[in-house]
């Protein structure tokens, strides 16, 4: 009886959680974002590092400038349904046996 109390709990909380008709925020923009963000601070954090030498200093600037330039691709979606092939029959299986064999 405790476990059917149980699961009864726990499916009214998970229905409560994710009610019919609730609107889920855009996977792709949201990660989109979260990209730009996280390239935008490692970049920033390059900047930060101290350097003496040139060498240093132009590897800082194309961290920094390749960190600001990378776009996350966009995903593809899925408008046009990929066309049914229908697989290639090489043998019907289980073989057939041989006239002779019985």
């Amino acid at each position: 009886m405790f476990v059917v109390v149980r699961s009864l709990f726990w499916l009214t909380v998970a229905y409560m959680v994710i009610k019919p008709g609730v609107d889920f925020p855009d996977a792709n923009a949201l990660s989109q974002q979260a990209m730009a963000a996280g390239s935008r601070v490692v970049a920033e954090q390059i900047s930060t590092i101290q350097c003496d030498s040139l060498q240093c200093i132009g590897g800082k600037a194309i961290a920094a400038q390749t960190l600001n330039s990378i776009a996350p691709p966009p995903l593809q979606t899925a408008a046009t349904p990929v066309p049914e092939t229908s697989p290639a029959k090489l043998a019907p299986i289980p073989r057939m046996r041989p006239d002779w064999a019985g």
